[in-house]
């Protein structure tokens, strides 16, 4: 038993001593993956660039002290207030035209 747990031990070490290297010098071969790997993206600082991201505190409703942040980019910013007024002027067209309809 005590052989076989050794065997089993060695054939181990064997094969990661195999192993490690080829794959080292894959990665040494190659510097301009590696330097892909490293390059960190660009931190976007012109606020008007629209991936820029940005956070807003907003109130949640039937709490006095409690915020909720919502964090989105610029370009998302823009859909989101454009879906909100085009839903509030929806909204009030509708009630405009079915208070005229009652009458």
């Amino acid at each position: 038993m005590k052989s076989l747990i050794q065997t089993i031990i060695i054939g181990s070490l064997a094969t990661t001593a195999l192993a490690v290297p080829s794959a080292m010098a894959a990665d040494i071969d190659k510097p301009e993956a590696q330097a892909k790997k490293s390059k960190k993206p660009k931190k976007i600082t012109d606020r008007r660039h629209p991936d820029y991201v940005r956070c807003r505190s907003e109130p949640v409703i039937g709490s006095l002290t409690r915020k909720k942040r919502i964090c989105m980019t610029n370009a998302q910013w823009v859909k989101f207030t454009r879906s909100g007024s085009r839903d509030a002027n929806q909204f009030v067209q509708d009630m405009q035209s079915g208070l005229s309809g009652n009458n």
